[in-house]
């Protein structure tokens, strides 16, 4: 069944968690607000929305370098404590983001980030493919938006799948280590470069090169 955009805004207030987090749990559970709190509070989600206000100005920044030093990643992973900074878990959670943007190639952290022209122009070119598909008029906005959430999931680093558990997205990874860490965690910005970026050459598969690399 469809989840009402209703229930995803009263499941947001209630729970404080992602509005992404709350459409999931929501068609998991058939649209019970009531089972989709419960399974967010059972995920940790609930817990690490709690925090998300939290300050958090300690943290690393992680590089990556792919194999050759043919693509290189600084990314900045913010805490709350200088202790949970030093740990391992943080560490190794902030090197999986840096591997992560050298395998997946975000533009942003967040949809919030894109920018609103380029969202209208990319909603433009998806309506005109539609109808040279020859798709009903009536039907081509829901078709736009269903393909503006792939655009997402493509270029937004909180919403693509995680290279070492597709399963599961980057926010979910995310809220998995607040809830475990106990502390707010925040992506905050990342750069990536990749040698000879811009010019003509021969298109490799990045995410299986690095996980090639990390033996995964």
């Amino acid at each position: 069944m469809a989840v009402s955009a209703s229930a995803v805004k009263e499941l947001r207030e209630r729970t404080g968690a992602g509005m992404l987090d709350c459409k999931k749990a929501l068609d998991e559970t058939g649209g019970d607000v009531e089972k989709a709190i419960a399974l967010l509070r059972e995920k940790g989600l609930a817990a690490a929305a709690n925090k998300a206000g939290r300050i958090a100005t300690e943290g690393v920044v992680e590089s990556y370098i792919h194999a050759g030093g043919r693509i290189g990643v600084l990314v900045e992973v913010n805490c709350e404590t200088d202790f949970v900074a030093k740990t391992d878990q943080f560490r190794e959670f902030a090197r999986d983001i840096a591997m992560q943007i050298a395998a997946a190639n975000p533009k942003f952290v967040r949809r919030e980030e894109v920018p609103a022209d380029e969202i209208e122009k990319e909603k433009e070119i998806l309506k005109n493919q539609a109808l040279n598909e020859g798709k009903p008029e009536k039907i081509v906005e829901k078709m736009v938006e269903g393909r503006i959430s792939k655009y997402y999931e493509e270029y937004c680093l909180l919403e693509q799948s995680f290279i070492k558990d597709p399963d599961k997205t980057i926010s979910e990874l995310l809220n998995e280590k607040i809830s475990k860490i106990g502390e707010n965690i925040s992506i905050r910005r990342f750069v990536r470069y990749e040698l000879g970026e811009g010019l003509e050459k021969k298109v490799d598969n990045f995410v299986e090169e690095v996980m090639a690399q990390a033996k995964l």
